[in-house]
């Protein structure tokens, strides 16, 4: 696997592990939930431009990189379907393939009965996307093997992800003055809880609570929004 860099939710850089050959990448754990929309589409676009590079099965048992323990197969669902995921029984991250990570990004779309009827009487068998199993379409209405559903990579679904994801990464780039005095405002929420829950929890151990620190944090919370 290669590192390549993206972007979180906050601008911060991350490291993604993935393969052109076996078209996987590894995500640390939620490494999936925190790319930036602007990262979802510089990934797919780099999955788009390496293509055709000579592709391996993936292998029957594979291993976590961190710690070398078997994956666990399962699986996911989203609005456009359901796909395959390998995790790490540690939660240390998991596999997915490219077509699972289309499918979890909504850049697929599951097939509709006429589309399979159609492609039946041209095509006898066709590979799931979701674990790579042989399918006879002409018979089966799923994956017997996973149970997914047939996708489609479909160029309105491309289109339409890639536009929402661009305008979401627009929306997230644009500095409202307002939703970030929001932002800092309920992240020092957010911390001022935290301290106070840990100070209960100290004095509940050694028998007190002091209050005056509770009201000085209060009081500086205050202070910090107001002079940032």
């Amino acid at each position: 696997m290669k590192v390549h860099r993206f972007r979180n939710h906050g601008g911060e850089d991350m490291e993604l592990d993935i393969c052109w050959n076996c078209q996987g990448i590894w995500f640390d754990t939620f490494e999936n939930l925190q790319l930036s929309p602007g990262s979802v589409n510089d990934l797919f676009k780099l999955m788009h431009a390496h293509r055709d590079e000579m592709q391996h099965p993936v292998a029957n048992v594979m291993a976590c990189p961190r710690c070398s323990r078997k994956l666990d197969k399962g699986f996911d669902l989203v609005r456009s379907g359901r796909y395959m995921t390998y995790r790490c029984p540690e939660k240390h991250g998991r596999y997915s393939s490219f077509s699972s990570f289309m499918v979890e990004k909504g850049f697929v779309r599951q097939m509709t009965a006429a589309e399979i009827a159609d492609l039946a009487k041209r095509v006898g068998a066709i590979y799931c996307t979701s674990c790579g199993a042989p399918v006879d379409i002409r018979k089966d209405h799923a994956c017997p093997h996973c149970r997914s559903a047939f996708s489609l990579l479909d160029p309105d679904a491309v289109e339409n992800a890639l536009k929402g994801y661009q305008q979401a990464e627009a929306k997230r780039t644009t500095r409202d003055p307002m939703m970030m005095a929001d932002a800092i405002v309920e992240s020092e929420r957010t911390r001022a809880r935290a301290e106070r829950q840990q100070r209960i929890e100290t004095a509940r151990d050694t028998g007190g609570l002091d209050v005056a620190d509770l009201l000085v944090a209060g009081v500086g919370l205050v202070w910090r929004v107001l002079t940032r």
